[in-house]
């Protein structure tokens, strides 16, 4: 598994996943924001299959 995720761009997913799930978890917002776990999973592994499917890369390390 390549990386194609950048340091700001992982901290932002997994950020917002963990508020999306916190809001499913108080009941805030309604089942569908665990949805949040998504985010959560591919900022914590730094790599999106939806990038790969478009061709997007934000790691720098991986950019030519």
């Amino acid at each position: 598994m390549t990386k194609n995720e950048g340091s700001l761009d992982r901290v932002l997913r997994v950020a917002g996943g963990l508020l999306l799930i916190g809001l499913a978890a108080t009941h805030a917002l309604g089942a569908w924001a665990y949805v949040g776990i998504v985010p959560l999973v591919t900022g914590a592994v730094g790599m999106c299959p939806l990038y790969s499917i478009l061709g997007i890369n934000t790691c720098p390390l991986n950019q030519r």
